[in-house]
């Protein structure tokens, strides 16, 4: 596998520009979520940043991509 270290990105949450830094996987991902759910980046954004409690952003989306992954492969129970 070839993977690069993260990528900083922009990110609008509730009319502030803030920024992560997600590997290229993480970040495809979790735009092809935000797609499938009919939501923008920066509103799927916002809900896991209003859900996150003490993690990053970063993290938490992180963990969304991985979970929402297993999840849809039955891994999770």
């Amino acid at each position: 596998m070839d993977h690069r270290r993260p990528v900083k990105r922009s990110l609008t949450l509730r009319g502030h520009r803030t920024s992560v830094s997600l590997e290229d996987i993480f970040w495809d991902a979790f735009r092809a979520y935000a797609e499938q759910d009919g939501e923008t980046i920066n509103g799927l954004a916002a809900k896991i940043d209003e859900a996150r409690g003490d993690l990053g952003l970063a993290s938490a989306i992180r963990i969304f991509v991985l979970e929402r992954a297993l999840s849809q492969n039955h891994f999770l129970e």
